[in-house]
């Protein structure tokens, strides 16, 4: 499907009523540079791993995805590596402003996935109270795999379930985040307890399952390729509605054309700068 001004329309009207939810992939951070030295901050699964083995690429069979990279290194360096590299990545360096964030930001919608790492939603957010949800994996004596934050008056608390106004912007970052605390879910054996738990209903919590049924999806910045992700994104959609959303994908491959076919999911020919420009320009 081609990227029809109609189309547009309607996709952005969706987001900002709440029926179309923003799913956010690696390159939805394409343009954002690091303020000091303006190298691009890593966000895909190559440039993840070059930056936690200090530029230097792996073996192939590492290289194939950061999950199995970070698995490689944790047994030789142990899991507090992984997560000092991604905090000191995401949180102790300085990033510029992404574009894309930056817009969905100036929208009250309310309820975002964001696969990524970094923090540029929560700190576009950092005036406004919302309710933060973190994947988290492998910690012993926890039932469900997320932690919950509630952010009023400048800082986050962390709630139970019960606890969440869900009457606030949701945020949803599956796979982990620096702030307010380090939880990430990073190597295969995280992806492994964490996908397991999701399949079993334990990684979302309660008000989000009774959220999205019916709800469908702009998947933008996100390649269909990635077993992982593809793994995490068909249970967080798990209800959708009909169809279960579109995908802003530019020159989509076969193995992606599947993949969408079989989970509902309309390919749209284009990237998210698309549906930005459009926006621009009507506003001039």
């Amino acid at each position: 499907m081609t990227a029809s001004p109609e189309l547009l329309d309607t996709l952005i009207t969706g987001i900002e009523s709440g029926d179309i939810i923003p799913y956010l992939g690696p390159n939805a951070l394409d343009g954002v540079t690091e303020k000091t030295s303006g190298n691009p901050i890593p966000a895909d699964s190559d440039s993840l791993i070059l930056a936690m083995n200090k530029g230097q690429p792996m073996a192939p069979r590492l290289m194939y995805e950061f999950p199995r990279a970070a698995m490689n290194l944790e047994n030789k360096k142990g899991r507090k590596f992984i997560e000092r590299f991604l905090t000191e990545t995401y949180a102790d360096k300085q990033w510029t402003t992404s574009r894309l964030h930056q817009w969905l930001a100036e929208r009250s919608i309310p309820y975002i996935i964001d696969i990524n790492r970094d923090t540029q939603l929560q700190q576009a957010w950092a005036d406004r109270p919302h309710v933060l949800i973190c994947g988290i994996a492998r910690l012993t004596g926890q039932d469900f795999r997320y932690r919950i934050y509630q952010y009023q008056s400048g800082e986050y608390k962390e709630v139970s379930a019960d606890q969440a106004d869900v009457t606030l912007p949701i945020l949803f970052k599956p796979m982990g985040t620096p702030l307010p605390d380090p939880n990430f879910v990073a190597s295969d054996a995280d992806y492994v307890d964490y996908i397991t738990e999701l399949m079993g209903g334990f990684a979302i919590p309660p008000f989000l399952k009774e959220y999205r049924p019916g709800k469908q999806y702009l998947f933008m910045g996100l390649r269909m390729t990635r077993d992982t992700e593809r793994m995490v994104l068909s249970d967080i959609i798990y209800a959708a509605g009909e169809p279960a959303g579109w995908v802003l994908l530019p020159n989509a491959t076969d193995k992606e054309k599947r993949f969408c076919d079989k989970k509902n999911l309309v390919i749209v020919d284009a990237d998210w700068t698309e549906l930005l420009d459009k926006q621009v320009a009507e506003a001039v």
